[in-house]
C-alpha cells in the first residue's frame, strides 16, 4: 500500500472515531435546566429628612491687616543721640515708650531765649502800667477846660503803649510755648502699643523736619477685609452705617504646620460700596489682641496671614440640611418612597455651601433621601435600605445600621444568575 493510501485510511478512521464519540456524548447528555433571573435590589444609605432651625454660614477669605499703621516723622531737625533697645524691626513698643532722642541743645537754647523774652515783656508791661498810673493822676489834676479829645486823652494816659506791651508779652509767651513744643519733639515716643514694621533712621544720623523715622502698626486690634458676593448678602445681618445692627461672630481659621488654628472675630462694619471690578461688598472683621499679648496661651495671628472665615448669618426655620454631594443637576435628589422605590425629586435650595445644602421646600418631614450615588437609569427601581440616619445627625453621629441583609455592590444595577 502506498503512503498516500495509508494517510487517507488513517484520516478516515480518525474522523469516524470522532463522529462516534460526538454521537455518544450527544445521546447521553443531561436535560437542560434554565433558571429564572434572580434580581436583588440595590443597597443604599438614606437620610431621614428632619426639619430644623439653622443659621446659615457664609464663607470668605482675606488677609490680616493692621487696624492702625503710622509712619513716624521727625518734627524737628538734628542728630539722633539715643535709641531704645527695642527700636528694631519686629520690636514691640508700648504706648508712650521713648523710641529715640534728637540732640536737644539748640532747642534748649531757643527755650532760654524765649523765657528771657517773656521776662523782658513782663518787665516792659509792668513799667507801662506804672507810667499809665502816673499819667492818670496827672490827668485828673488838669483843669477841665484843658482836656482834649478822647484820642488825646488815651495817648496822654499811655493806653496805646500799655496795649503794645501786653501784645508783646502775648507774643513772647507764644514763642515760649513753641520753644517748649520743639524741645519736647526731640523725644520720639510710640503713639500706641505697636510693633515696628520698618525703621528708616539710626543712631548718629542727622534728620531733618519731615524725615521718616520708622513705621509702626497697632497690635491691640487687627482687621480682615472679607469679600461678600451680592448673592450671599441676604444671608447676613450686616451692620448699619451707624452700627445699630450689632456685631456678628466670625470664626477665622488657617492651617499652621499641619494643624488648623481658630481665632474669634466680629463683623465690625462694611465698606459701604461695591467693588467696581469684582462686584463684591467688603465686610471688615475685627480681631482683639491678635498677637496674644494679653493671652499668651493663644496662638498669635500675625499680620499678613491669609485666613478663611465662617460668618454666622441669619436664622432660618424649617430647613433640611443635607450633604452637598447628593445634589444633582437641576436641584434634584433621589428619594426612597414607602415602597422602597427610588424616585427623582426636585427641591428648592436656600443656598449651596461648601459641604452642605439647605433644602427649603420639596421634602416633607420623615422622607428618606438617598445618600448613595445612583445612576439615572435606576429611576423607579426597588432598593434596599442599608443604613438610615436623621438628617440633623449627619454631622454629629455615624449612621445607625438596620438589621443586616446580604451586602451587595452598590455600584451594580442588578444581577442575574443562570444555572447550568
Amino acid at each position: 500500500m502506498t503512503p498516500i493510501k495509508k494517510q487517507i485510511l488513517l484520516s478516515t478512521l480518525l474522523i469516524g472515531l470522532a463522529a462516534a464519540v460526538t454521537t455518544l456524548l450527544y445521546l447521553n447528555r443531561p436535560p437542560a435546566q434554565i433558571a429564572e433571573p434572580v434580581y436583588k435590589p440595590l443597597s443604599v444609605d438614606v437620610a431621614v429628612a428632619t426639619k430644623e432651625t439653622v443659621r446659615v454660614e457664609v464663607q470668605a477669605q482675606g488677609t490680616v491687616n493692621a487696624l492702625r499703621e503710622t509712619s513716624i516723622m521727625s518734627e524737628v531737625s538734628g542728630r539722633i543721640i539715643a535709641t531704645a533697645d527695642n527700636f528694631l524691626v519686629g520690636g514691640f513698643v508700648a504706648e508712650g515708650d521713648v523710641l529715640l532722642r534728637i540732640d536737644p541743645r539748640d532747642y534748649q537754647t531757643e527755650l532760654l531765649r524765649a523765657q528771657a523774652s517773656v521776662e523782658s515783656a513782663e518787665s516792659n508791661l509792668a513799667q507801662e502800667r506804672g507810667r499809665a498810673e502816673v499819667a492818670q493822676r496827672e490827668w485828673e489834676r488838669l483843669p477841665s477846660g484843658s482836656q482834649r479829645s478822647a484820642e488825646a486823652r488815651d495817648l496822654y494816659l499811655r493806653k496805646p503803649q500799655l496795649e503794645l506791651a501786653e501784645a508783646q508779652l502775648l507774643a513772647a509767651m507764644a514763642d515760649l510755648n513753641t520753644a517748649r513744643d520743639r524741645l519736647e519733639r526731640t523725644i520720639i515716643k510710640a503713639p500706641y502699643n505697636a510693633v515696628i514694621r520698618a525703621k528708616h533712621s539710626e543712631l548718629g544720623q542727622f534728620v531733618t523736619a519731615g524725615a521718616k523715622l520708622a513705621e509702626v502698626f497697632a497690635v491691640d486690634q487687627a482687621e480682615v477685609r472679607l469679600p461678600i458676593p451680592q448673592s450671599k448678602l441676604e444671608y447676613l445681618e450686616l451692620p448699619d452705617i451707624d452700627g445699630a445692627t450689632g456685631e456678628q461672630p466670625i470664626d477665622l481659621y488657617t492651617d499652621i504646620a499641619g494643624e488648623v488654628k481658630h481665632w474669634p472675630a466680629t463683623l465690625h462694619r462694611t465698606e459701604g460700596v461695591f467693588d467696581e471690578r469684582s462686584r463684591v461688598l467688603y465686610a471688615v472683621a475685627r480681631i482683639d489682641d491678635p498677637y496674644a499679648l494679653k493671652h499668651p496661651q493663644q496662638e498669635p495671628l500675625r499680620l499678613g496671614t491669609f485666613v478663611n472665615a465662617n460668618i454666622l448669618g441669619r436664622e432660618y426655620e424649617e430647613i433640611v440640611v443635607l450633604p452637598r454631594h447628593i445634589l444633582r443637576a437641576g436641584n434634584s435628589l433621589w428619594v426612597v418612597d414607602e415602597n422602597n422605590i427610588l424616585r427623582n425629586r426636585q427641591v428648592n435650595i436656600l443656598r449651596t455651601g461648601d459641604d452642605e445644602i439647605f433644602v427649603t421646600a420639596g421634602l416633607d418631614e420623615g422622607e428618606r433621601v438617598c445618600l448613595t450615588s445612583v445612576d439615572t437609569s435606576l429611576n423607579g427601581a426597588e432598593v434596599r435600605i442599608n443604613t438610615s440616619t436623621p438628617s440633623d445627625q449627619l454631622r454629629r453621629e455615624p449612621a445607625t445600621e438596620l438589621p443586616a441583609e446580604p451586602a451587595l455592590d452598590s455600584n451594580a444595577n442588578a444581577t442575574a444568575a443562570v444555572s447550568p
